[in-house]
């Protein structure tokens, strides 16, 4: 029988017992295994209470499972967990919530087929005659999007909403339980810059109001501006913690890799003019919205995608790879016509697609790598319908070695990966069989500095292989960088096309905004 947690505090939101300041979580030699490997390693730090306190460190390097930890996700194997001075054993994250501690994790834990205001409030529904009060949590819920400054229709399904307005009820939920310590794992990695500025705000807000904030991220910028103290954990193992105020990107990069790293771009290489086309698209509408879209990628090409979340940048990816419905349009690859009615069809055609979410558009978590790596080539893999599983071992072993796939065992579950590794495993299966083109949807979302700089020189190294790509990222640096050119998406529609020389930031952003005239869309390359 699992032993009872130690005594509870009174529920959240309650002020009896409750300490003004001081230390709110205190770990002591906190250690967790998953088979062979050794996630965290006697780790020791102090939280205090009413201060956001970020964790830090590259994939694999144990902050997530540390978070998990705190909020009861995760069990540790040694050591000890003190909430508000008191000696704590967390059986499940319920244990946890009756201390008044939240987990927003970075895989989202929604109910797809729900209501964001049923999410919002799941378990603390208001009652009336033994009844849902739904006029009452209307209530509560417009109070509390008035108090975050962000809004999502209550009465929309989960399932429907973007993969950043999930973000968003994740974070009104753990807000409307008045939890006195929320962990937010990756809290801005599929927001927009604005939308991130905007949750930091809140961040800040809530720890000038007392409520401990958790911040486990990969974007040290948004790290520096919003934390008050920064721990660093490399290989399992706690390296520092100290004031965000003495530290920079450059110190803290340092600390985790243990040498002095920058995130330098590789260089751009010229694209030959004799270079033909490798992917043309015509005249394209699909049912989600992209609108009459041409454009062409040419062999050894980038061409990124910029525009602001809604404007249809995923959904011109999907309509090329056949996974949304295509109204209209003619798609061509290495200069013949294609018809792409499915992904099969495309990966058949020449066309892998590196989905924006790795959990819900790209692997099976408890499936292993090699099954998750071979997925969309069974066809080729197999003979007769039957796999033949040495073939399988051997492609799947040398694209792991080749992509650098930390795992003991090509058979190991996906869900034991970092973030990083995961998206490794993704990068597999799209390249197994040499696509020539690979359309890149937020290829770094998620990883680390380190695996960043990793992803930048293979998709710069596909390219200079004769690889056509066609790049979606929010993070608008990565587009700048990497792209030969910039096609700029508003409403569903290109509205500029920018050469590398042309595209800056301010004239990206403009393109974004502004209701361009019709005469001035660049829709042919």
């Amino acid at each position: 029988m699992n032993p009872s947690p130690a005594p509870m505090s009174p529920p959240a939101g309650s002020d009896s017992n409750r300490p003004a300041d001081g230390v709110h979580v205190d770990l002591h030699g906190i250690s967790k295994r998953y088979g062979g490997v050794r996630a965290l390693s006697d780790v020791g730090f102090q939280i205090e209470r009413g201060t956001v306190h970020a964790l830090v460190g590259e994939n694999g390097a144990g902050k997530s499972t540390l978070g998990r930890v705190v909020a009861g996700a995760v069990q540790p194997d040694d050591g000890s967990l003190h909430v508000g001075g008191r000696a704590v054993k967390f059986r499940s994250p319920r244990d946890a919530l009756l201390l008044g501690i939240t987990l927003i994790a970075q895989e989202l834990a929604l109910m797809p087929a729900r209501s964001v205001l049923d999410n919002v409030f799941l378990g603390f529904e208001d009652r009336r005659a033994g009844r849902v009060d739904r006029s009452r949590m209307r209530e509560r819920y417009e109070a509390l999007v008035e108090r975050v400054g962000f809004h999502v229709p209550p009465n929309a399904l989960v399932r429907q909403l973007r993969t950043a307005d999930q973000q968003k009820v994740e974070i009104l939920r753990a807000l409307a339980r008045d939890s006195e310590l929320i962990v937010m794992d990756e809290p801005t990695a599929a927001l927009t810059t604005d939308e991130a500025q905007l949750l930091l705000a809140v961040v800040r807000r809530l720890a000038e109001d007392g409520t401990t904030v958790v911040f486990v991220s990969h974007h040290l910028k948004d790290v520096l501006a919003v934390s008050d103290a920064v721990t660093v954990m490399k290989d399992g193992r706690h390296v520092q913690t100290t004031p965000a105020g003495e530290q920079t990107e450059s110190s803290l990069v340092t600390a985790m890799l243990g040498q002095s790293i920058d995130v330098v771009f590789p260089d751009r290489a010229v694209v030959p003019e004799a270079a033909p086309p490798v992917l043309e698209v015509r005249g394209m509408s699909t049912a989600s919205g992209v609108e009459d879209v041409s454009l062409e990628v040419r062999a050894g090409e980038i061409v990124g995608i910029a525009g602001l979340i809604g404007s249809g940048r995923s959904e011109l990816l999907h309509g090329i790879y056949g996974a949304d419905r295509v109204l209209a349009g003619a798609v061509e690859v290495d200069g013949a016509p294609v018809r792409i009615r499915s992904p099969r069809d495309a990966v058949a055609a020449g066309v892998a697609l590196l989905p924006e979410s790795r959990k819900d558009q790209g692997l099976l978590m408890t499936r292993s790598i090699r099954e998750n790596v071979t997925l969309a080539h069974l066809d080729e893999i197999g003979r007769g319908g039957v796999l033949r599983r040495p073939h399988e071992r051997r492609r799947t072993q040398a694209i792991a070695e080749r992509l650098r796939v930390k795992t003991e065992s090509i058979d190991a579950p996906v869900n034991v990966l970092s973030g990083g590794n995961q998206q490794k495993v993704l990068f597999a299966r799209c390249l197994l069989d040499r696509p020539r083109v690979l359309l890149a949807d937020e290829p770094t979302r998620g990883v680390d500095v380190g695996a960043k700089k990793a992803i930048y020189q293979l998709l710069r190294d596909l390219a200079n292989e004769g690889m056509g790509i066609l790049l979606v990222s929010s993070e608008l640096e990565e587009v700048l960088e990497l792209s030969h050119r910039v096609l700029v998406m508003r409403k569903g529609r290109i509205v500029t096309q920018l050469d590398a020389a042309d595209a800056t930031e301010d004239a990206v952003m403009r393109a974004a905004f502004a209701a361009a005239d019709p005469s001035d869309r660049s829709q042919h390359p």
